[in-house]
């Protein structure tokens, strides 16, 4: 299966919205870091954001974070075949699967993700989840990708980490990120953190589901082509929140 297949075939795998500028999604870190980025200053207007699409990704050198533009999706040496985009915490945290990206530790700043619910209609229904304050999600994350000079490789990519769903969200996917709040975020991020210290951000810290909102969104982020702020503007369905 190659990148292309990837991309066509995801419908229904979930979507990543991204279409704010990078030193917006950063602001919310408050990092004292320099920071080295290749992504620029213009909105990055991804509002439909699917699996093998570039994002800016987060990660700490030294005193340095870094925001690249970086694969979501990570093509494992070791996968074979598989190319995935998301990595179960309990994989994560405690087998072998993912033990040599583990200390690749990123976040991937996204304004909202998208996920699908059979309600019964012709089409799954797409859902947008959010912050209900509407800033960034920092989404714990884990992959292979560049250090110092910009040069991808053929297995650069990312994973983010995916929990149990909690609370509400649990009506709209049984999975969902491990976003972090700003604090825990960039201590997840500095190579500087403790060992064991990563396992248990991940395992127990990550955001409550009381700080995110959620509503149906047009049948048109099916395609994955399809971009633009209309795309994430709510319509009138039932809510799976009551």
């Amino acid at each position: 299966m190659d990148y292309a297949d990837v991309n066509q075939r995801a419908e229904h795998r979930g979507r990543l919205s991204q279409y704010t500028g990078s030193h917006e999604l950063t602001r919310v870190l408050s990092m004292p870091n320099a920071m080295v980025s290749t992504v620029g200053d213009q909105p990055l207007g991804r509002y439909n954001g699917a699996p093998s699409n570039q994002f800016a990704l987060f990660h700490q050198g030294g005193d340095v974070l870094n925001a690249d533009m970086v694969r979501w999706g990570s093509k494992l040496h070791w996968a074979k075949d598989r190319i995935p985009v998301n990595a179960r915490v309990e994989k994560v945290a405690h087998g072998p699967y993912y033990k040599s990206i583990w200390p690749h530790r990123a976040l991937a700043p996204i304004n909202s993700w998208l996920e699908w619910v059979d309600e019964g209609g012709p089409k799954k229904q797409p859902y947008l989840i959010r912050r209900k304050d509407l800033a960034p999600i920092l989404c714990a994350a884990i992959g292979q990708y560049p250090t110092g000079a910009w040069e991808p490789l053929e297995h650069d990519g990312f994973v983010i980490i995916t929990a149990d769903s909690q609370g509400g969200i649990v009506k709209i996917h049984d999975r969902c990120p491990v976003a972090l709040n700003a604090e825990l975020a960039q201590e997840w991020i500095d190579p500087a953190t403790p060992t064991e210290r990563p396992k248990q951000i991940v395992l127990l810290q990550g955001e409550p589901s009381e700080v995110f909102e959620w509503f149906g969104v047009d049948q048109a982020v099916g395609n994955v082509r399809n971009q633009g702020a209309a795309l994430i503007q709510s319509v009138s369905l039932f809510d799976p929140q009551k």
